[in-house]
């Protein structure tokens, strides 16, 4: 999967298309990404005491589909696609495809 934890990342489908977020959850199975700030779904709460909780309204972040977000890189900051590449040690690294950076 291109998409990674605390990636930034920039939707390009969808209903929040153009948006920017910190991915918070990846799910590599399902082929499904959680963004920070995307795809939020409101649900309703009933109060708790036992637990001290109030109730209302809460919005929650629900997932979308990992081809449906590009990897900002944090250098050139812009939505790129990514390569990867086994170095000498014989570790993977992710470069960006503009810039050669490692990710």
């Amino acid at each position: 999967m291109h998409v990674k934890k605390n990636d930034t990342v920039l939707v390009i489908a969808g209903k929040d298309r153009g948006k920017r977020g910190k991915v918070l959850r990846v799910s590599p199975r399902k082929q499904r990404v959680i963004v920070e700030g995307v795809n939020l779904l409101k649900k309703n709460v009933r109060a708790n005491p036992a637990e001290q909780e109030s109730g209302g309204i809460r919005e929650n972040e629900a997932s979308i589909n990992a081809s449906n977000v590009m990897v900002c890189c944090p250098r050139c900051n812009q939505p790129v696609r990514i390569s990867r590449q086994v170095l000498d040690d014989g570790t993977l690294v992710r470069r960006c495809r503009k810039c050669q950076e490692m990710i």
